[in-house]
């Protein structure tokens, strides 16, 4: 978050006591002050972002710290806890697992690493037919890419051009941060890698779903003209929304795109680590583009909370590589969540519940909308995942001020938001209730009316 990481000194706030938030002590705690402290002192800079409480626990769609405040958590961490924080089903799986003394096991087999792949297969779209697990989304990402190069190699030596989009999200590791497009963050890499090339994203607001298809069709000309041979590209390295603003692509472009792979040989590649596992009213989000890719990544959700991630696909792509392996991936305490966390979703109709849900929060949203208009110019996302843009109406800018005065206020208020250098991101658990979502936008109303008025 900008500007959000440099913790104020205690003071006092109102008190709050609804039957979701409390908050009865000044903000930040004093007596919390000497983790802050510490965390400045021994940590790298880079782990910014913190807001100014220190959490001791946090269930299902709460955050408490020591001190009998609480908060209405509206982040999932980082969009991480669908099913909700400590979710009491992945707890008894991984004390169940700590119990039988089997931690790590490397390449070698374990019974709930068979249990947990199969699950994962059969709750998955048909054409997941297999899945390399690891440890986190860009590890995902990065397997994908090298997937997508060694099958394209079948086909032709140098066929290994990848495409994504300027501004999207894959991780923080090398390949990751050059797929994103942003030359300046990449520039401690030193170079660019002359397969990798980029398109500029479709934003909802710019362009409209009737002018898709077109758009599509004008990008990849331009790409084609600057000299690019469609027949050596290998993959489209897909977020199914952009992540930083949840903005998706107009459906007509994805499926002229579809369109476009199949002529050329191009796998497609949908990035799902924030947007899968229920998160937008699908399992995966790219089912809103009614196409079918070759491979997925997955993360985040994908866990509740545990280091795991992984690529899940066609059984001829995944096949192809005999090296695949990571330290700890699929490590037994995480199959053992991963599994009691499909089986949460499956039981409980998460997916269902989200697009249900989804539909009374961003209405609740664009009530938001509507009453500050001149501030908010755009509500993006679907489901249980919203950005929420603010401007300076004498400029006409992004107004990031505002995005850190509404963070902190409603941290005051009981509720936790993500600050983006734009947007509030907001993505609750999806098993938040809805009177507890309600309330949760109703503090943001609150806050504005504050700040404004």
């Amino acid at each position: 978050m900008s500007g959000a990481n440099r913790i104020q000194r205690p003071h006092k706030v109102p008190r709050v006591k609804t039957k979701y938030r409390e908050i009865k002590t000044e903000i930040p705690n004093k007596n919390s002050m000497w983790v802050h402290r510490d965390l400045d002192k021994y940590e790298a800079r880079g782990m910014r972002g913190r807001l100014p409480i220190v959490w001791d626990k946090a269930e299902d769609f709460q955050v408490f710290d020591k001190h009998g405040n609480k908060w209405i958590d509206f982040t999932s961490t980082i969009f991480v806890t669908n099913t909700g924080h400590s979710n009491p089903q992945v707890l008894k799986a991984i004390r169940k697992q700590l119990d039988q003394k089997l931690i790590n096991s490397y390449t070698n087999a374990s019974e709930i690493r068979a249990k947990f792949l199969k699950k994962l297969i059969e709750v998955t779209p048909s054409f997941c037919e297999k899945a390399f697990l690891v440890s986190s989304g860009t590890e995902a990402t990065e397997a994908a890419m090298k997937l997508m190069k060694s099958f394209g190699q079948t086909i032709h030596p140098k066929k290994i051009g990848i495409v994504s989009w300027i501004g999207s999200m894959h991780g923080k590791t090398m390949a990751a941060e050059m797929l994103r497009g942003d030359h300046k963050s990449s520039e401690w890499i030193g170079y660019r890698d002359p397969n990798m090339y980029h398109l500029p994203f479709p934003y909802e607001w710019e362009v409209g779903e009737d002018e898709g298809a077109a758009r599509f069709k004008k990008d990849i000309a331009k790409l084609k003209k600057s000299g690019v041979n469609f027949d050596r590209l290998c993959g489209f390295m897909i977020e199914s929304f952009q992540g930083r603003v949840s903005s998706f692509y107009p459906k007509s472009y994805i499926k002229e795109l579809a369109k476009f792979a199949k002529k050329h040989r191009i796998l497609i590649t949908f990035d799902e680590v924030q947007s899968g596992m229920g998160r937008t009213g699908k399992f995966f989000a790219f089912e809103h583009y009614e196409v079918t890719p070759d491979l997925v990544c997955v993360g985040k959700g994908f866990g509740d909370g545990v280091p795991i991630a992984g690529v899940i696909g066609r059984r001829k792509i995944l096949d192809i590589p005999e090296d695949l392996s990571s330290t700890h991936s699929a490590n037994p305490l995480v199959c053992a969540a991963g599994l009691a966390n499909l089986e949460f979703i499956e039981s409980r109709n998460l997916v269902k519940e989200a697009a249900r849900k989804g539909k009374i929060f961003h209405a609740k949203l664009n009530e938001l909308k509507r009453e500050f208009r001149e501030r908010i110019p755009y509500i993006t996302g679907r489901g249980m995942i919203a950005a929420v843009f603010f401007i300076n109406p004498k400029t006409g800018k992004h107004d990031s001020d505002m995005v850190n005065k509404v963070t902190n206020l409603a941290v005051e208020k009981g509720l936790l938001v993500m600050p983006t250098s734009k947007t509030i991101k907001i993505g609750p658990p999806l098993t938040i209730p809805d009177k507890a979502l309600v309330e949760g936008v109703e503090v943001l109303r609150e806050c504005l009316h504050e700040i404004l008025d």
